[in-house]
């Protein structure tokens, strides 16, 4: 019992280091890029061992208590200092001292109290200064006197009475002032004249108990131009007083929103008046009326929202005044108050008219009854509309719906969640520049014809996706042959097998949405000519059958001439078949979803064709086997594979090959540990597939070597043995004319050859006739030309084999007259080409021309004369033409008398 207790105690002792160890390291601050992050470490002191070079520290949500400026000094590169989420109670007036560069400091969520006119004396280069959430009930004297360059300053969220910062002017260059959520119930001049250097861009002040403005408490204020005001209940009475103590101010933004004002009349907003408002909030205000010319004192108002109130009643003279308003949101404005359909809410005629600058009307979750004939007439500017969730009563729409909106350059129309179940013909036709029409979400049940489209001549995008029921004809888009975004997704399609295709026309579509519909029945031409189709969902349909090779007519492949197609979506469709040329004709997809089907053996060659792939989704099949001759080339540029939960065989022959890929591979694969497991073999089941070992799999590697070695040898022979058939002369020749320009054959001190003749001529006996009727003209014509003839030039007495000899010697050129005589004469093809070519090579000259009197192969050539027609530039080699022998001359004469070198 005793050893048992020690060896306890000594484990226990073993395991402190390592627990030291981990503290250590638990508490050990990140840093990147001189960023120092600290934070959640329940420090308790200011880290010292940190690089003295970094610019942001982050100490939030620590234990600190303090900030001690000595802690800081080897920290003087500071330019952000965060020290929110602590209990820090006291500034060190030092602190900034010692960090003279710092711009940003955060102090959020401490216990700060007081503030004293040292505490920051010495951050004179602060931008931006958060103090929010602490105890801050006071501030007496000037605290902020020396921040000339902050321009953020955040006071919100502690117990602050008063607006008064300082006593006397400071904060010039200050751009935004944040004291909400504190208990401040008046403003007052006298706390406020210490911003009359500044130009603010926003005070806040939301959340404050307001109840007196004091005359002049705004004209204080150098620039004013932000006003924030939420959550104040000022009530009807106050802001009227409020908007009367902004006249004449800077203010542009006036954010009322939540300050009970039920009701709005013509004297609310007088005071505005003489102001460039641009934007008002008056959104969450239950506001129930408003009054004939409310808003007629605001002239220059852009953007105006009255989302979330409860307006009973809008008439034509409602929004008198708003001439230069672009942006109104109107989202839950209207609501209803009872039951009663008298309860609902009422909008006049022409209540819009006066808008004739807005661009963005936002109506959204409304109960309006309908669309009057004039209701949105005078929107000459109107380009996005939002009508979801508007209308009590909108079953129908007709070519009279929109007609209010006829001079309207409308680009948007949402009418999504209006319980609308008919379009009838021409119901957009007074449309003309509309590009996005959203009508999902809806009950449609109809045939469409093709008519309801007509006028939308502009239409970019269609969202049909989500009503009860279409059907399709052939015309059903024939209006709309610019349209490049079609979705139909969950409309009740359960076929599309008309001629020509609803599709046919739409040569400019780019995405088509026809999922969740459970198609069984198409054709190969339901997507014929959409050659521009990039993204296609078919998920969620029930389109197995098309590709069995059983299918009557054999497999329906819809998927041809898509060639731009980037991504195909073919989840939960059923499939158990692939035909191989299905992808075929896809070469530019990039994304490939064949989920959550029954797929289990995939043809080879299948994506041999999406060299672009990137994304593979095969999730939830039957796959048993990746085989490495299918899935190679698709897995070679991908960065996303989705295989997960699949039943893999784990065997060599099965998964072997895609083990070795997934431990190499950089390609994205989540959940690979568990999502992808063995099913078989039993002794693997549920296993992790990266577990399988695949050594035993590799016998066969040293025979796949050597076979491709014997196979490497065996070609390279072949091509050897038929370079030396075909090429074999070519190689000789070139290596004899080298080796006699390496080696020379010829004296060392040979003096300058002198030519007798300017050409010996090599014919047949046969020829002779031929050879003295065309040469001798020659001479005639030209007298520096000379010819070596046999019969007439060879020297009496000299041996015929020597005087062929000395007269090729003595020749500038020879010439070949090439016959089938020539060919059978046994003394040239013994003796006289053999002087000739060996004259040629040693002089390093083209000194031999052919002049062929017949159309001569080259083989015969070659095999009675052991010449080639490669062996000689083409100059060299004549035909001697049927009807031209004037201009055969001219040629002859040229090329005898001009010396060439051999390359």
């Amino acid at each position: 019992m005793k050893q048992a207790l020690l060896y306890q105690i000594y484990s226990l002792l073993g395991l402190l280091p390592l627990c030291i160890l981990c503290a250590s390291f638990s508490n050990k601050c990140t840093v990147t890029h001189k960023v120092a992050d600290c934070s959640h470490l329940k420090l308790t002191q200011v880290p010292d061992d940190l690089p003295t070079n970094i610019t942001v520290l982050n100490l939030t949500h620590n234990q600190l208590r303090r900030l001690p400026p000595a802690n800081f000094t080897r920290y003087s590169k500071l330019l952000v200092l965060d020290g929110g989420f602590n209990t820090i109670s006291k500034l060190e007036p030092g602190l900034c001292q010692n960090l003279p560069l710092l711009k940003i400091l955060n102090l959020q969520h401490n216990e700060l109290s007081h503030l004293s006119d040292k505490t920051f004396m010495f951050c004179m280069n602060l931008t931006e200064l958060y103090l929010m959430s602490n105890s801050i009930q006071k501030i007496q004297n000037n605290p902020f006197r020396n921040q000339k360059n902050l321009i953020k300053l955040d006071l919100s969220h502690n117990g602050l009475s008063s607006t008064q910062l300082g006593t006397q002017l400071q904060l010039e260059n200050l751009q935004e002032l944040l004291l909400s959520s504190n208990k401040i119930h008046a403003l007052r001049s006298e706390e406020l004249d210490f911003l009359g250097n500044s130009s603010l861009q926003k005070l806040e002040l939301s959340s404050n108990q307001i109840k007196e403005f004091s005359p002049g408490c705004f004209h204080v204020i150098g620039k004013l131009f932000g006003l924030f005001l939420n959550n104040a209940q000022l009530g009807p009475s106050l802001t009227e007083k409020l908007c009367s103590e902004l006249a004449n101010t800077s203010i542009q933004n006036l954010s009322l929103s939540n300050i009970q004002l039920y009701g709005i009349s013509n004297t609310t907003f007088f005071g505005l008046k003489q102001t460039n408002l641009t934007m008002l909030d008056l959104s969450h205000n239950n506001l129930n009326v408003i009054g004939n010319d409310s808003f007629a004192w605001l002239p220059h108002l852009k953007y105006f929202s009255l989302e979330y109130n409860n307006i009973a009643h809008l008439s034509s003279r409602s929004f008198y005044g708003l001439f230069n308003v672009r942006h109104l949101n109107l989202k839950r404005s209207f609501t209803k108050q009872s039951i009663s359909l008298a309860s609902l809410p009422k909008i006049d005629d022409f209540s819009f008219q006066w808008l004739k600058c807005l661009e963005y009307l936002n109506m959204e979750d409304n109960n309006i009854p309908g669309i009057k004939s004039s209701m949105f007439t005078g929107l000459i500017n109107l380009k996005y509309l939002s009508l979801s969730n508007t209308f009590t009563s909108l079953q129908t729409l007709t070519n009279e719906t929109f007609l209010s909106l006829a001079h309207s350059p409308l680009r948007v129309l949402n009418l999504t969640r209006n319980k609308i179940s008919k379009l009838e013909s021409g119901a957009f036709s007074c449309l003309g520049y509309l590009e996005v029409l959203d009508v999902g979400l809806n009950e449609i049940q109809q045939e469409l014809t093709g008519q309801e489209w007509r006028g939308l001549g502009n239409i970019f995008e269609i969202y049909l996706s989500y009503n009860k029921y279409l059907q399709l004809t052939s015309n059903s888009f024939m209006s709309v042959p610019g349209l490049q975004r079609l979705m139909l997704r969950r409309v009740g399609l359960k076929s599309i097998e008309g001629s020509p295709s609803p599709f046919h026309n739409l040569h400019n579509l780019t995405i088509l949405d026809l999922s969740n519909n459970n198609i069984a029945n198409i054709n190969d031409a339901m997507l014929e000519g959409l050659e521009k189709l990039e993204i296609l969902d078919l998920q969620h349909n029930n389109l197995a059958r098309l590709w069995k090779h059983a299918n009557p007519g054999g497999p329906v492949l819809f998927l041809k001439g898509l060639s731009h197609l980037h991504i195909l979506n073919l989840e939960s469709n059923g499939f158990d078949e692939i035909p191989v040329e299905v992808f075929k004709d896809l070469s530019e997809l990039k994304s490939i979803s064949l989920g959550l089907n029954n797929l289990n053996i995939l043809p080879p060659s299948l994506f041999d064709h999406q060299k672009s792939l990137k994304s593979l989704n095969l999730q939830k099949n039957l796959i048993t086997s990746v085989e490495k001759n299918v899935f190679e080339p698709v897995f070679q540029n991908l960065t996303y594979l989705d295989m997960s939960f699949n039943p893999f065989d784990c065997t060599c022959e099965s998964i072997a090959w895609f083990v070795n890929w997934i431990n190499q591979t950089h390609t994205n694969i989540s959940e690979l540990s568990s999502h992808y497991l063995c099913n078989t073999p039993h002794q693997s089941h549920g296993l992790p597939v990266t577990l399988f070992d695949t050594a035993p799999c590799k016998d066969s590697a040293p025979f796949e070597l050597l076979f491709m070695i014997n196979t490497s040898v065996l070609l390279i022979f072949i091509f050897i043995v038929l370079f030396i058939h075909f090429e074999g002369w070519r190689f000789s020749f070139y290596w004899n004319v080298l080796v006699h320009r390496v080696l020379g054959f010829k004296e060392v001190d040979a003096q300058p050859e002198q030519f007798e003749y300017t050409a010996y001529i090599i014919h047949a006996y046969k020829d002779r006739d031929w050879v003295w009727e065309n040469f001798s003209p020659l001479e005639e014509k030209d007298r520096s030309l000379k010819f070596c003839l046999e019969e007439r030039d060879f020297e009496a007495g000299v041996l015929g084999l020597e005087a062929i000899v000395n007269s090729i010697k003595r020749s500038r050129k020879i010439i070949f007259v090439i016959t089938q005589h020539l060919l059978k004469d046994p003394l040239c093809k013994r003796f006289k080409v053999h002087h000739a070519v060996q004259q040629a090579i040693e002089q390093n000259l083209d000194s031999i021309i052919l002049v062929f009197l017949e159309d001569i192969p080259d083989y015969k050539l070659n095999h009675a004369l052991c010449l080639r027609r490669g062996m000689f530039r083409s100059h060299c080699i004549l035909s001697w033409p049927a009807q031209k022998e004037r201009t055969y001359d001219v040629i002859l004469i040229l090329h005898v008398s001009t010396t060439y070198r051999l390359p």
